[in-house]
């Protein structure tokens, strides 16, 4: 994610004006490597499953995939503890990020 801006608190990045949140940081190392591999591979097969039209394929891989999304902390609840809001996928400028953001990019209107 280098290449996409990461809130000053480490829970989101953003891509095209939109908030998404990363991963877990207390995820060890071996264990976000082995759902990120998980990730990747489901991502190929949902390709796969919609280029061949198999519809079965393609949805159990979609659910498979939110499971490893809400293991990565990236979706389900929200992985920090302190009861601050979750803003995934919001657009910044709604977000108490948007002044931050307009820092980095000028006006998000």
């Amino acid at each position: 994610m280098a290449d996409h801006p990461t809130t000053p608190d480490g829970r989101y990045f953003v891509v095209r004006g939109r908030l998404w949140r990363t991963s877990n940081p207390d995820l060890g190392e071996a264990e976000r490597e082995r759902l990120v591999k998980e990730l990747m591979r489901l991502r190929n097969r949902i390709g796969q499953a919609m280029r061949e039209e198999n519809r079965v394929t393609e949805n159990e891989a979609r659910r498979r995939l939110h499971q490893v999304k809400v293991a990565l902390g990236e979706r389900g609840p929200p992985w920090w503890r302190d009861g601050t809001p979750d803003y995934n996928r919001h657009k910044v400028r709604n977000t108490p990020y948007r002044k931050w953001y307009e820092s980095l990019v000028g006006s998000t209107d």
